[in-house]
């Protein structure tokens, strides 16, 4: 399963829930936690991974430029945003995977049609008592 960016996690996530993002995002605040919320969390984690490390690949094609020195001290910015840029990738990489691996197991409900008959009810009806079991008999 090839990993997501997250304007297609965006697109699934409209697909399943029929609306657009930032609709959903202004619902999702009003309700209590659930799989909206967790799916819009993981859609935010993303798309901030991804913007980490396009950030960090940025300064660090600055920091490696050819016409810049390297010293010493450039040497651990370089290091530093390495080490960075490392840590976004994985976790895009996670994030990319799991919000996939949820929104795979997840299916939209077709709405019911007009022409289905609605469910009867279904009236309880009383379980058949228990006999209790017998108590210790006297000799």
């Amino acid at each position: 399963m090839p990993d997501l960016t997250s304007t297609e996690i965006a697109g699934r996530i409209e697909d399943l829930y029929a609306a657009p993002l930032a609709d959903l995002e202004s619902h999702a605040q009003d309700q209590p936690p659930g799989m909206l919320s967790a799916l819009l969390g993981m859609h935010d984690d993303l798309a901030l991974a991804e913007r980490s490390i396009a950030f960090h690949s940025d300064r660090l094609a600055q920091l490696v430029h050819p016409e810049r020195e390297l010293g010493g001290h450039e040497v651990s910015h370089v290091l530093d945003c390495t080490r960075r840029l490392a840590e976004a990738v994985a976790v895009r990489d996670v994030q990319a995977k799991t919000v996939s691996a949820v929104l795979q197991s997840l299916g939209r409900v077709p709405a019911p049609q007009p022409s289905q008959a609605p469910m009867p009810d279904v009236t309880a009806v009383p379980a058949l008592p228990v006999p209790a079991a017998s108590a210790a008999r006297s000799r």
